[in-house]
Formats: C-alpha cells, structure tokens, sequence
C-alpha cells in the first residue's frame, strides 16, 4: 500500500483537536480577543464553539488561520519539500 502525505499542514486535523490546540496554547480569553467571535467571549465553551464553527465558514477559517500561525511560531509546522 502506498502512503499518502500531504503537504496541508491541516490534513488529518480534526476542528475539535484545532480548537484544543488553541485554547490549551492561548486561553477562552486570548482567544476571544484574538478572533472576536461571541462563542468565545461569552460563555465559551467547546461544543458550541465547534457548532459554531462547523456552521460558519469564515470564522472556521479565521481559526484555521490562528492555528496555522502557532505552528508556524511553535516550529511544528512542516516545511515544503
């Protein structure tokens, strides 16, 4: 069997081990101020952060975003052949 590896550092990240990801690194509150969506400034909580985002491109993308640059600033993101 062949192997397939990917280049998108995304691939095979679920949005649930993202968002842990996240707020493990960064905290409801940092998190809130660095993307200023209510799930995350009011009462955040994983399981409506995560509606919330399965349902919501553009704020699923704006947190993709964010984890892509903690990668890239954590030194975890893999580089390009």
């Amino acid at each position: 069997m062949m192997e397939h590896n990917s280049i998108d550092p995304l691939h095979g990240v679920t949005l649930e081990s993202l968002l842990t990801g996240l707020v493990e690194h960064y905290g409801w509150e940092e998190l809130g101020r660095a993307i200023d969506i209510r799930c995350f400034t009011n009462n955040p909580d994983m399981q409506s952060s995560l509606k919330f985002l399965r349902r919501t491109p553009w704020a699923r993308k704006k947190v993709e975003q964010l984890y892509l640059e903690y990668l890239h600033s954590s030194g975890s993101c893999p580089r390009k052949a």
